[in-house]
């Protein structure tokens, strides 16, 4: 069986690497898979339904939980931010940040980002991408960039939705703060916008590392639970303080600093150290995933 050269360029009539004077007339490598078309073909698939659906059902989910629920019990009268939860609709799209940030959130970005590549070789179409020809650098932005927009849809969603449920279910007000004080309504709603901006970004190791294991495996599956188990792993190994400082390197370690913005004087310096480590871890998985992929046979 033979397999794709890294350049991808048409092929003639022989099976050769046609020289780019014999190119075919028209054809524009920038204007392979346009971004539009691969969003249509992801967002026609159904796990982005499913995926969608459960995001939208967890706010109902938690409000027949907190109805059957009642009052919580508050030891030492201390007050966390879940018994705020139905002090008002910001609160309640906080809370649902907060129960999905630490694995829900995750399964959409390995999903999205681990999916994309892995799954057209599990079709055997990503040779005929190729062949169309798609270079592999085209082929593999579009698939990122659209696979980190699902993501980033995916986590507006679920917060918006929140909002929404929690509107009608608690009312609209400010968003009560544990410690003490509230939020008006205008600025809550703000720092939610950076809670969500902080999350995306605090998941790119996440995506990073699904969509690297998705040009490395044939098998979707894989490298969507690999990211998943990976950053399990991660959090395990984030809740051994017997590692002191060498936790601080971890991602999973900052995962909840995005709490430091939701209160009266926001501290920065927590979701700047995440934000550093996790971009940092990204890129590098990121570049691991471009070159392995430049130069990887395809023969699926």
């Amino acid at each position: 069986m033979s397999t794709l050269t890294e350049r991808d360029e048409p092929a003639g009539p022989d099976g050769t690497t046609a020289r780019p004077d014999e190119v075919a007339d028209g054809y524009r490598a920038g204007r392979t898979l346009p971004l539009r078309v691969e969003l249509v073909r992801q967002l026609k698939r159904r796990r982005t339904y499913v995926m969608g659906a459960v995001l939208a059902l967890l706010p109902f989910v938690l409000v027949v939980a907190f109805a059957i629920g009642g009052e919580p019990d508050r030891p030492g009268g201390r007050v966390n931010l879940m018994d705020t939860a139905t002090a008002s609709g910001a609160n309640f799209a906080a809370v649902n940040l907060f129960v999905s940030a630490g694995f829900l959130l995750v399964i959409p970005v390995a999903l999205f980002c681990g999916d994309t590549v892995a799954s057209e070789a599990g079709w055997s179409s990503l040779r005929y991408l190729l062949a169309a020809p798609v270079p592999r650098m085209r082929l593999l932005w579009s698939k990122l960039i659209v696979g980190l927009g699902l993501s980033l849809a995916a986590m507006v969603l679920l917060p918006v939705v929140a909002l929404a449920v929690g509107t009608v279910a608690y009312g609209w007000g400010p968003l009560k703060i544990p410690t003490g004080g509230a939020l008006d309504p205008g600025t809550a709603a703000q720092r939610l916008v950076i809670v969500v901006a902080y999350l995306f970004v605090s998941q790119l190791v996440t995506a990073a590392l699904a969509f690297w294991l998705s040009t490395r495996t044939d098998a979707p599956l894989g490298a969507v639970g690999g990211a998943v188990g990976l950053t399990i792993v991660g959090n395990v190994l984030d809740a051994v303080t017997a590692l002191g400082d060498w936790r601080h390197f971890l991602p999973a370690h900052w995962q909840f600093a995005w709490a430091d913005a939701v209160q009266p004087s926001p501290e920065w310096s927590g979701m700047i150290q995440g934000a550093a480590v996790s971009v940092t871890y990204a890129l590098v998985l990121f570049a691991l995933a471009f070159r392995g992929f430049v130069r990887k046979d395809v023969v699926s």
